[in-house]
């Protein structure tokens, strides 16, 4: 019925028409969730590998393997998720011209996080971040803003890709 009264009203009046290139067209678009939800893989890999280093683990211990090893399925996830939203959402073919091999990245991305979700090893995981922080980098170069490489302030104190804002 409300339908029926909008498409009436439209067909009358005429609404200016309006167009976006998302669901929600706030225009903000930034690596930086990825790069977080990267870094978290890399620190739960080192979390599960010091549990793993134990002669026995007490009950609480495989209670908190579980959920790392849940915690790691999600931050995987949201890698993933975030690096589609920026590769199809944002990213247009100017950007693809001036940014040879885009697709492949992407591709990688998403497979480095699938094999970060099957297993606890920290070369995957900082081979994850390796590729997110190569996206970043990428990223902000399309959008025309340097960038520089530094050590998060935080463990596991690994390098990211910042854009440098002055």
């Amino acid at each position: 019925m409300l339908h029926k009264i909008l498409t009436s009203l439209d067909e009358s009046i005429g609404f200016p028409s309006a167009s976006a290139h998302c669901d929600v067209p706030c225009g903000i678009y930034d690596p930086s969730a990825a790069q977080v939800a990267a870094l978290t893989v890399v620190r739960i890999a080192d979390l599960i590998a010091e549990l793993g280093a134990k002669d026995s683990l007490t009950m609480a211990d495989q209670v908190r393997v579980a959920r790392l090893a849940s915690q790691k399925e999600t931050h995987c996830g949201r890698v993933k998720d975030e690096i589609v939203i920026i590769w199809g959402d944002f990213l247009k073919a100017p950007q693809f011209e001036n940014w040879g091999g885009c697709h492949d990245l992407v591709h990688r991305i998403l497979m480095a996080g699938s094999k970060c979700r099957q297993g606890v090893s920290r070369d995957d995981a900082m081979a994850l971040l390796g590729l997110v922080n190569e996206f970043a980098e990428g990223f902000w170069k399309a959008k025309g803003v340097a960038t520089f490489t530094a050590t998060c302030p935080y463990a596991p104190a690994e390098s990211v890709v910042y854009p440098k804002l002055d």
